[in-house]
Parts: structure tokens; sequence; C-alpha cells
């Protein structure tokens, strides 16, 4: 059994032996219907999150991360981080979760799963005597709210212990369900993926300064960004920078190759049937679609429609987004080491580290204020 949560949904998961179908829909419907949240294991999870989120507040990685996120998508949801901020966790009780569970924890809101070696008919039956009486609450769900514009395009945040420097560059992104998805699906991996891509050759193959170079194309229900990410030493983090900045520029203003294109293609292609190999990835598979209100054929179309993409359509969906001059660009390590030149990528924000506060808008706690160098 495990339960957890995404940035568009929550979920609780169940895998049994066939002959224990019966016990497992029972235990099922009870752990969704009739959450108690106990006051003691409410507290125990607490601390225990608390306790992670104050070893990983000095981790330069998932800094560079949740500020990344925080600038991308400012004033939404997903701006937050993934475990909440050691403030609010502090202020978290069983009333709050109970009334977030009242509000949006509902049949309506709801998605049941069955893989199984299970006939269809009794799928239903099984489901209909469970969840029978589970009834609807009037509470409406709230509205989506599209990411506001960040002040500053350049954030540093200062480490002065710090060896290395994590960096992260976003671009817009798109929604998960964007006409542009599938091609900017290509695009991420001839940019960033796991098979052969710009970056990993500019920063590793070619100037072997980092061990690794990426980038990832994260797309929510209502809004997305495309994350280019890496580290490297102190002394190198301008000229990775600069690297990484030029291969975002030459994938805006050169077309794509037909090698490029077949490349990832079939990465993505290959890659599809890993995600079927369990009935729990047939059961997430599935739900994806639900959630992002997708088509029913999405997963059989995928081939076809990656297969289907010419090297211009990738080009312009990645031309759409990827805008060099107007990057996001996060670093965090030890300013003193790069600082100067930093400065003539445009106006920076500094926060030293221990200052970064993830609950608020700017990064720094209420009343205080970040130093601006120009």
């Amino acid at each position: 059994m495990d339960a957890g949560t995404g940035w568009d949904e929550s979920y609780i998961t169940l895998s049994v032996l066939n002959d224990h179908e019966e016990l497992a829909f029972d235990l099922f419907s009870d752990m969704v219907m009739h959450s108690s949240f106990a006051p003691a294991e409410v507290e125990r999870k607490r601390k225990q999150t608390l306790s992670g989120l104050e070893v990983v507040r000095d981790d330069p990685d998932y800094v560079a991360d949740a500020v990344l996120r925080r600038l991308a998508f400012l004033g939404t949801a997903y701006g937050h981080p993934e475990d909440g901020t050691i403030a609010s966790l502090r202020r978290m009780t069983q009333e709050n979760l109970l009334a977030f569970y009242n509000d949006c924890y509902q049949p309506s809101n709801a998605v049941l799963a069955i893989v199984g070696d299970i006939e269809t008919s009794r799928a239903f039956e099984r489901a209909e005597k469970r969840f029978g009486a589970w009834a609807n609450r009037a509470t409406p769900l709230p509205p989506a709210v599209s990411p506001a514009v960040a002040s500053h395009r350049i954030f540093a945040i200062d480490k002065p212990d710090a060896v290395q420097t994590e960096i992260r560059i976003g671009n817009l992104g798109a929604p998960r369900k964007s006409p542009d998805y599938l091609a900017l699906r290509v695009a991420d991996q001839i940019l960033g993926g796991p098979s052969e891509n710009k970056l990993f050759k500019a920063l590793r193959s070619h100037q072997g300064l980092t061990y690794e170079a990426s980038s990832e194309l994260l797309s929510y229900q209502t809004a997305g960004v495309w994350v280019a990410k890496t580290f490297t030493r102190t002394p190198e983090t301008m000229k990775s920078v600069h690297l990484a900045l030029e291969q975002i520029k030459q994938m805006h203003e050169h077309p794509v190759t037909p090698q490029e294109l077949e490349t990832a293609q079939g990465y993505l292609i290959g890659h599809l049937a890993l995600d079927f190999e369990t009935s729990e990835g047939v059961a997430s598979q599935t739900l994806e679609l639900l959630v992002y209100n997708l088509p029913l054929d999405y997963w059989n179309r995928f081939p076809e429609n990656i297969r289907a993409l010419t090297a211009e359509e990738v080009w312009n969906a990645a031309r759409q987004r990827l805008a060099p001059g107007n990057s996001f660009i996060v670093l965090v390590g030890d300013l003193s080491g790069f600082e100067k030149d930093l400065k003539k990528l445009g106006p920076v924000q500094f926060i030293p580290l221990a200052e970064v506060d993830f609950g608020s808008q700017t990064l720094v706690p209420s009343g205080g204020r970040a130093q601006k160098r120009k």
C-alpha cells in the first residue's frame, strides 16, 4: 500500500494477490472514505517532514530546484515546495488536513483504476458495493491561477562554503494538454534528454565541466516550465552558464536535424513500453489520461503521433518557448567566486542561503530585503 501526492493529484494505491481481492476493496474504500488523520499520526509525519526539510534546507540541489519553481510558477500552488515549508509545517494541524480532505476528496473529483485478473462486471460490482455510499459535497474546487511575472530573472543564492555551483535555467513551458506538448517532449530530448543531447555534449563531453547536464519539461494542468540543469566547480560557473545559454540559443535559432529528430523519437517510443510493464504502471498511465483529460487512446496512438512529428514542428514549438534573453537563471553556490562576471548578465537578486524563505513571494522573509547588484 502506498499513498502520496503530485502537483495535480493525490493518490492511494493497493496491490494484493488475487485471493485477497475482497479484503483489498474493503480496506481501500475505508481509507478513501473515512480518513480520520489521527493526531498522533499527523504529529509523527509532521516531525519527520520537518526533520527532512531541515536537512535539505542546506542542499544546493534542492534549493536551486525550489527557487526555480518559485520563479516559474509565481503566485500559483505549483510554486510552493513539494513538502511545504518549515513555517507552514509548524502550523499544520489535524483540522487543516480534515478541512482539505472534506473540500477535495469526493467522488466527483476522484478516479478509481482497477488492473489485474478481474472481470469488468465483477470490478464494477465491487466498486459500487464499497463506494456507493460515498456522497459528493457542494464545496467547489478553487479556480486555477496563472503564474505571475517575477521582477528579476537572475537569482544568486550565496552558500560561502560550497565548492560547486548548482545551475538552473528556466524557460516558458506548456500545460500537459497543450497541442505542442509532444513536439516539446521531442525538443526536450534533443536539448537535454537521456539520449544524445546538446547540453551534455557541450558541458561534459567537450569541456569536462560537469558529470551531468540535462533538461526537463515540467507540464501540469494549467502551467509548465522547461528547465535546463547542471552543476560545476565554482571557478567554472560562468563558463558553464554561458555554454548552457548558448545551447538554448542554438536550439532557438537553428533547425532540428533529421538525425536529432530520429534519435529523440526512437528514445521516446522505445521507453514507452517500460511504463506499462506492471499492473501498477498500467494504472498510473491510465490515471494520467483522466487527470489531464486526455483521449483514452492516447497511449495507443503515442508512437504514431511521435513518429508523425516533423523537424520543423519540433523546432517551431521550441522556438516559441526558448527565449535565451528572458530565461530565469538560478545559481546556488559560493558567490564570491563568480559574482563579478555574473553581474554582466544583467540585474541580479542576491540572497544568502540562510535567509531564503520559500513561503514568501519574494523569497525573503516578510520585512526583509534581498540585495540587488547591477
